[in-house]
Parts: C-alpha cells; sequence; structure tokens
C-alpha cells in the first residue's frame, strides 16, 4: 500500500532499505505542502513498510524513568501492531545501516530507516533507537526525541554526543564495546598499513610505475625502529602485539598501568592477562614528549575528549626527531591542523598517515593532501567484513530485545 499526495512537492529523497523479510523497499521521504499562505514539511514512509559485569546489567535492563517502564508504556493494549523504530544518522558508513537492514530482514516489527544529517532534527521524535555514527547529537537535537529509548554509536566514539542532555531527557546512551567486534584489530593493521606505506613510500612508488621506472624509490623497514604507542587501550595492545614480529621496541603511555597501585586499568582485550608486557618502556602524559623525542613513529590511539583535543600541537611534533612519521587512526581533532602542515611544509616531520581528519570528508584539495609524504584513507580503519557483521547484529538485537523489553545484550551503557 502506497502513501498517496496531493499538491506537494518532493523535495528529499533518503537512502532506502528492505523493510523486514517482505522483499519490499522502505523510503523515507520530505514533502512539502503547498498552498498560498503557507508551505509544510512532512515525512512519510512511501512504501510499506559483551559479557557484562552485575552493575551494568543492572543499567542495561533498568533505570530512572527505566528502559523496560518505556517499552511497556508504548506497548499498552492495542489493536494496532507495534514497531520499533530504528534511526541512522546520514548516508555514510553505509555498510552500519546495510547490514542491519539485511540482519533485520525477518523481523517485521523494526523498521530501520536512513536518514540524511540536516534532516536528523525533524524527525529524530518518531524514533525508539537513533544511531548516530558521525552526526553531533546536540542537546536541541535530543529535545526533541520525544519517543527516544536509546542513543548509540555503531561502534565506541561517543564524543559527538551529548550525554548530559540525554541523561536529563531520559535517554540511555551506549557503545559498542571494541574487545570483540574484531574493531581494534582492524585499527591495529591499519596503523600498520600506514606506517608501511610511508616507509616504502607509496607516493613515489605509483610514479615510478607510471614513469615505467625500476628499483626506485629506495624505502626503509620497521626493523629497528622505535614506535611510540600513545593511548595503550585496546587498539594499542593489539597493534603492539602486531608490531612485535617486524623487531620494533615499542613505547606507550597511558592513564594508568597494572601496577600503579590506584589504578583501575582493566584491558578489555582477554587475550593475555600480560598485555602491557608487550612494551619496552612505559609512561604517562607527562612522558609523551620525551618518548616523543625517542620515537622514528608515533601513533595517535588516545580517545577524543576536552583533554586530549589538539593534544599533537607544535610542542609535541617539534619534540619529534626530525623526519618522524605521525600515524593517526583516532579522531581527527586530537592533531592540531597548523602544526601538522608547518612541520609538513618544514620537513621537520617525515611523513603523515590519518585514516581520521578534522573534518570528514576532508577536503581533497586541502593543502596536506598536496605532500608526497601523507596518506589518507577515509575512515575504514575499523570498517571490515568482520566487524561491520558483529557490530550490526548486536544493534538488530538491541532493537528487538528493546522491542520485547528484554535486557540490552552487547552494548555498554554509559550514563
Amino acid at each position: 500500500m502506497y502513501t498517496k499526495t496531493c499538491s506537494r512537492s518532493l523535495s528529499v529523497v533518503v537512502l532506502k532499505g528492505l523493510f523486514g523479510g517482505n522483499g519490499l523497499t522502505n523510503v523515507v521521504r520530505k514533502t512539502t505542502s503547498s498552498s498560498s499562505s503557507s508551505s509544510l514539511s512532512s515525512y512519510e514512509i512511501v512504501a510499506p513498510p559483551s559479557k557484562n559485569t552485575a552493575a551494568q546489567q543492572q543499567r542495561n535492563c533498568s533505570s530512572s524513568p527505566g528502559l523496560l517502564k518505556k517499552v511497556k508504556e508504548m506497548t499498552g493494549d492495542s489493536s494496532k501492531p507495534i514497531i520499533t523504530r530504528v534511526l541512522f544518522c546520514g548516508p555514510h558508513f553505509p555498510a552500519s545501516h546495510n547490514y542491519t537492514i539485511e540482519y533485520l530482514q525477518s523481523h517485521p516489527f523494526i523498521q530501520v530507516d536512513v536518514v540524511p544529517l540536516d534532516d536528523v532534527r525533524e524527525v529524530i521524535g518518531n524514533y525508539d533507537i537513533c544511531v548516530v555514527k558521525s552526526l553531533r547529537l546536540n542537546a536541541d537535537i535530543i529535545s526533541r526525541a520525544n519517543k527516544m529509548k536509546l542513543i548509540m554509536q555503531f561502534g565506541v566514539g561517543l564524543e559527538g554526543v551529548d550525554i548530559n542532555a540525554a541523561t536529563k531527557h531520559g535517554i540511555k546512551v551506549a557503545k559498542i564495546p571494541s574487545d570483540g567486534t574484531g574493531n581494534a584489530t582492524s585499527c591495529a593493521e591499519m596503523s600498520i598499513y600506514l606506517m608501511l606505506g610511508l616507509l616504502r613510500k607509496q607516493y613515489e612508488m605509483q610514479v615510478a610505475v607510471r614513469q615505467k621506472l625500476l628499483g626506485d624509490p629506495i624505502g626503509d623497514t620497521l626493523l629497528g625502529k622505535t614506535v611510540f604507542i600513545m593511548g595503550f587501550g585496546n587498539i594499542g595492545i593489539h597493534l603492539a602485539k602486531r608490531l612485535r614480529p617486524f623487531g620494533v621496541k615499542i613505547l606507550a603511555t597511558k592513564r594508568n598501568w597494572p601496577s600503579d597501585s590506584q589504578s583501575s586499568y582493566k584491558s578489555d582485550v582477554s587475550n593475555s592477562p600480560h598485555d602491557d608486557d608487550l612494551v619496552d618502556e612505559k609512561g604517562g602524559h607527562q612522558d609523551i614528549l620525551k618518548f616523543a623525542s625517542r620515537a622514528d613513529i608515533v601513533v595517535c590511539c588516545l580517545s577524543m575528549n576536552s583533554e586530549t583535543a589538539g593534544i599533537i600541537n607544535k610542542d609535541f611534533i617539534s619534540s619529534m626527531r626530525k623526519g618522524g612519521l605521525l600515524i593517526n587512526i583516532a579522531r581527527g581533532g586530537l592533531l592540531d591542523y597548523n602544526a601538522v602542515l608547518d612541520n609538513l611544509k618544514s620537513s621537520h616531520l617525515g611523513g603523515l598517515g590519518i585514516d581520521v581528519a578534522w573534518t570528514e570528508p576532508f577536503d581533497p584539495d586541502d593543502p596536506i593532501l598536496k605532500f608526497p609524504n601523507v596518506i589518507i584513507t577515509p575512515h575504514v580503519a575499523g570498517v571490515t567484513e568482520n566487524s561491520y557483521r558483529f557490530m550490526a547484529k548486536v544493534v538488530g538485537d538491541v532493537a528487538i530485545q528493546l522491542h520485547t523489553g528484554a535486557c540490552l545484550t552487547g552494548v555498554e551503557i554509559v550514563n
């Protein structure tokens, strides 16, 4: 059954996805009603429709006002089928919503929509779950989420969500821990890819191929290099494990190490209880300039917050060895743009490998991309078949659990 529209002009067509298992498509579109005095916009459906601690489990099952309470209120006696609606914000990272839609094909009571970033504010009030992806979900947008039960990330990064505002409105916020998803492994591998691409002079090799040159350029190896892993969390641990066979020396910093009597650190990676033994020298925040001065390669694996924003600044890069390489697979805002650009111009920075940028999508004509010793990838470090299939299943399962009033599994509630 298709919706009929009168005196309306179609202004935006959003991405479409399979709805349930009926083989039809579900399209969200913005329409404008025309009249002599005004025009009104509306959104229509134009086609048919990890192991947690006890405290964490309690947060996943109940809270004030409580997920279950909200679900029960929503699912009162009614002859109409109850639909749980999931909003994916924006078209980027398409595998996230495509795989989730695919996973939920046999669950017609879950509706998944993909809405352009600019239109989320208008429609968010119609949804029960919001998967933010790259959207900055501020207090204004959250205040319009009248039906919202859960805001979550397709991964771990929640720096774009106003968690305090969500809490104020009784909305839970969740992330998908990286230890079981394969995300940390994928990011660690991407870090090595960027290192090797810079060491072996990827750009110059492509030029040599086009010019039919052989035996040029002369590259370098990881063997014997000192690598500074800045932020020894899940990604840092997986990176250290994979770097060991290359014969490198590893320096690493983190807020707390297990040997610290006041440390609350516990590795999310369950492969070994001695992951910190992978590091030749450990330090804290006070050691970052010292370690940068001794490293051939710096890899930024930090979480993005008010304390770490712009931490790779002029002083930091100036302290690095001349010709040192800088890798960032965390968040673009950790690097000071002008400091990076200036040190590429002066050749103090020997190379830059980034999977994340200051603004995304990044301007392909940006001056930083004019340097031959810069490699950029389009925020795909964690985008692999294994990790995205896993996380799509988590999102799908959470939608089903929320619909039925069950405890949420596979996610970590942060508020």
